[in-house]
């Protein structure tokens, strides 16, 4: 009897990102599974207002709860499995962990391992305030005994505000993907060799194609270890 892929939950902050996501598994699913083959997918998301109020009263263990509140419904719905593709709400990942009804996919960790395997030394961080500031991917980069950098302050808040008030709303402005590519040229400049895409909707305007340093795309790179996981050639994150 043939074994079914395992049922993948998608726990979504902006809808561009979940919906990047959702369908890079199944565009990227028949490659393994045969010709228009995904896994089984469910998608909860809560309001992202809910998750920006949250953020800006830097209150994480709310975040978390949100994300809780997703993981409980998607188990219900089936989900064997939890991956959430939006980097910054990763910020409450050791709290959600130890309270979820499922296990899951930690993005910066599928990022982080991905960067080893291709041979990047140093990495350049780009994101919203929030998770730039953070030690989401800090802390997986050196678990992986590799270097990191952050943008200029002055860089940081600007990249922040072209995601918050184009991209997630599904905005794309030409002088927005100049503005990243000189951030990304500015990495380059101080050492790094590739540039973590960590918004999941950076990949929308900024890929290989147009960027000055190699990418590292946080959003299709997790979608592939959900691929992995669904079907049997990975394990999970915890």
């Amino acid at each position: 009897m043939k074994t079914l892929p395992k049922h993948i939950g998608i726990v979504g902050c902006s809808a561009e990102g979940a919906a990047l996501c959702y369908r890079t598994i199944c565009t990227e699913s028949p490659k393994i599974l045969g010709e228009y083959a995904h896994p089984e997918i469910s998608i909860h998301t809560h309001s992202l207002a809910d998750y920006v109020d949250r953020l800006n009263n830097s209150d994480l263990l709310g975040v978390g709860d949100l994300m809780l509140s997703s993981a409980k419904k998607l188990k219900a719905q089936g989900a064997d499995f939890l991956i959430c593709p939006d980097n910054t709400i990763h910020q409450a990942f050791e709290y959600v962990k130890e309270l979820s009804p499922l296990p899951w996919l930690h993005i910066a960790e599928a990022v982080a391992e991905s960067a080893k395997s291709r041979g990047y030394q140093k990495l350049g961080i780009l994101g919203t305030k929030w998770l730039v500031e953070s030690d989401v991917y800090p802390k997986k980069i050196e678990g992986q005994n590799l270097a990191w950098l952050r943008p200029t302050n002055e860089q940081v808040h600007n990249i922040d505000r072209l995601i918050m008030e184009e991209l997630v709303c599904g905005v794309s402005m030409p002088d927005s993907v100049t503005y990243f590519q000189e951030v990304i040229q500015s990495l380059k400049a101080n050492g790094c060799d590739a540039v973590i895409l960590g918004c999941t909707e950076i990949p929308l305007i900024i890929s290989d194609s147009n960027s000055p340093l190699p990418t590292l795309n946080s959003n299709h790179l997790l979608a592939e270890a959900a691929i992995r996981l669904a079907v049997g050639c990975a394990e999970y994150s915890w």
